[in-house]
């Protein structure tokens, strides 16, 4: 043990340290530890914190400035040193040691250690002697493997001590689940604990990935069935064969040459490392795991990649004898084969590793830029709620805006902006109904009152903000709508004049001004911009199909249902009169194509 707070007394301490495999443990002043490391030689792995190149690392030289005192344990073998190393991370959680990144508790399934036991999904490990078969990192397979359980063998569900005692006392009655086929009542004495325990052995190679046994199994008691001419019996069992069969294919199949078989693979970049673990049962991919591991002190890409083979076999509970990885790696089972395929199968069984490895890189790497994005929309809402004095944020905000020329297809556009980012899906077109000739005002007042009467109806949420496209006239044609409504005191509402971009409020003659850089009125300009462009889009579709119509409508036997039938195939007059007239024969018949023809040839 060294005790002294200075690196120079810490390293004379040091040269009386064994030169044997072990564990080191520094501390700081609080008498926390800081760093756990493991060693071939304690002496020599330790001094190496103190050399000149290690001492120029910044993170070294970090670490090495905290320490108050060392503390080592002598192990046997390099082996031991590497796991006990991982039990004293996983234990103490040192600051400068590096992070394994898994903080959920996955779902295991569990064979209870019971009589008759039952077989059920849990989060809790319990030291009770039952089996727990995981964890999985999916709630989604927990429930398919489940649900094939089920289908194969009815057991019960129940929590009650089915103690021989229990059974003999006759001291439960059958239930539901019994009468409909899910269980076989071991309660009142219908089913033997023998034949109980068979199927809980297939269940348990079922979890450990060894289908093909269970299937062997069954096929022999079929036939066995099946000599004795027991037809109805050897049904039963056929059934269960098809029902493994299905769920094995659809496994993901290797090679038929594999057997049991882990996968390791680590993808490195500036502070995290990423290693993904696949297990191969039978040839096939039983389960898959990626660990984020957040360095440190700027490990070794091998020591990151050993502490992560430990830690997940541990917590996988694999025995498999071999270990595919991608780089040398030096592992505390002597038993254990590791390989670095360079061709075949096992090559194909790494890069499958790599890929995984990459694909959840780049899923965190999304979801840290989606929470960026999501935290520049809050904050871009938060000033403009503050810029517009608005009682809430407004994370929902419609705007409107009218189009007509001269008075011709007058239409308006709602277009819907979530969290500061336009809402596509939610866009709507309005073709106004009720009003004659030219008149904004009145049109705004139509939109606004179609929209959120439909809204109310329906009892959708209203927007926290309404932005008009207009100054006072339209702002206050669109708040009468909301007045007769009744809603105008759960919204806000604004109008943005076009030309001095001024900002109104209903009942307010004075605009509000804010400033042409900031951010508020680039939001505001934006939707109001959007909405302009939907609805004019949607006006001159509309002009151009009136156009359209009236042209075609004036050729006598040709009907609305032949126009729509042309423009919908062919899009414009001009690629419809590029047409063979063959072409249009076969498309709307030989008089009307003629009668086309004839039309515009004379036109």
């Amino acid at each position: 043990m060294a005790k002294n707070s200075s690196s120079q007394e810490l390293k004379i301490d040091i040269t009386v340290f064994p030169d044997s495999p072990g564990v080191y443990l520094f501390y700081n002043t609080s008498d926390e530890i800081i760093y756990v490391g493991k060693a071939k030689n304690i002496k020599k792995r330790v001094s190496s914190y103190f050399t000149r190149e290690n001492y120029e690392n910044n993170k070294v030289r970090v670490l090495v400035s905290k320490i108050s005192r060392i503390e080592y344990i002598v192990v046997n073998t390099e082996s031991d040193a590497l796991l006990l190393e991982n039990n004293l991370i996983k234990k103490h959680k040192p600051r400068y040691n590096v992070l394994l990144k898994d903080d959920k508790t996955y779902p295991w399934i569990c064979i209870k250690n019971e009589p008759f036991p039952r077989v059920f999904y849990t989060r809790n490990l319990i030291n009770d002697g039952s089996k727990y078969f995981g964890p999985y990192t999916s709630v989604y397979m927990v429930k398919i493997l489940l649900d094939l359980i089920k289908q194969l063998y009815p057991l019960r569900n129940c929590n009650l001590s089915l103690t021989k005692e229990n059974i003999i006392k006759n001291k439960f009655k059958s239930c539901l689940e019994y009468h409909i086929g899910n269980c076989k009542a071991p309660c009142i004495g219908l089913q033997k604990e023998d034949d109980y325990e068979i199927a809980i052995e297939h269940i348990y190679l079922i979890l450990k990935g060894n289908i093909i046994q269970v299937i062997h199994y069954l096929t022999d008691l079929m036939n066995s069935f099946s000599a004795e001419f027991k037809f109805e019996d050897a049904q039963i069992i056929k059934d269960k064969i098809e029902t493994l069969e299905r769920y094995k294919s659809k496994s993901t199949i290797v090679s038929s040459h594999l057997n049991d078989i882990d996968v390791f693979s680590i993808l490195d970049d500036s502070t995290s490392a990423y290693v993904n673990f696949l297990r191969l049962v039978e040839g096939r991919i039983v389960q898959a795991h990626t660990l984020e591991i957040k360095k440190k002190l700027d490990e070794p890409l091998e020591d990151l990649l050993v502490l992560a083979i430990v830690e997940l076999r541990e917590r996988f509970s694999s025995q498999s004898k071999e270990i595919i990885v991608p780089i040398n790696v030096s592992l505390p089972w002597k038993e254990v084969k590791t390989n670095i395929p360079q061709k075949g199968d096992k090559k194909a069984l790494l890069e499958l590793s790599e890929r995984n490895a990459k694909y959840f890189r780049l899923e965190k790497q999304k979801n840290i830029e989606r929470k960026k994005e999501k935290h520049s929309s809050k904050r871009i809402l938060e000033i403009l709620k503050k810029d517009l004095n608005l009682p809430v944020l407004p994370q929902h905000i419609e705007c409107f805006d009218n189009s007509n020329i001269q008075g011709s297809n007058p239409v308006a556009a709602c277009v819907v902006f979530k969290n500061a980012k336009p809402s596509v899906k939610e866009y709507r077109h309005f073709n106004i109904k009720t009003v004659e000739g030219p008149n904004d005002y009145a049109s705004m007042e139509e939109v606004v009152y179609r929209r959120y009467k439909r809204m109310i109806d329906e009892n959708k949420e209203l927007p926290q903000l309404i932005v008009i496209d207009g100054g006072k006239g339209q702002l206050s044609s669109a708040t009468k709508s909301l007045n007769q409504l009744g809603v105008l005191k759960n919204v806000s509402i604004i109008g943005i004049a076009k030309r001095l971009e001024e900002i109104y409020y209903p009942n307010d003659p004075v605009p509000l001004y804010l400033d042409k850089n900031s951010v508020s009125l680039k939001i505001i300009q934006h939707i109001r911009n959007e909405a302009h462009r939907f609805g004019i889009k949607f006006h001159r579709n509309k002009r151009s199909g009136s156009f359209i119509q009236s042209e075609l409508n004036e050729i006598p036997g040709i009907g609305d249902k032949t126009i729509e039938q042309l423009f919908k195939k062919y899009k414009s007059i001009k690629k419809i009169l590029q047409l063979e007239e063959d072409d249009l024969s076969s498309e709307i018949g030989q008089t009307k194509a003629r009668l086309l023809r004839n039309y515009f040839t004379g036109k």
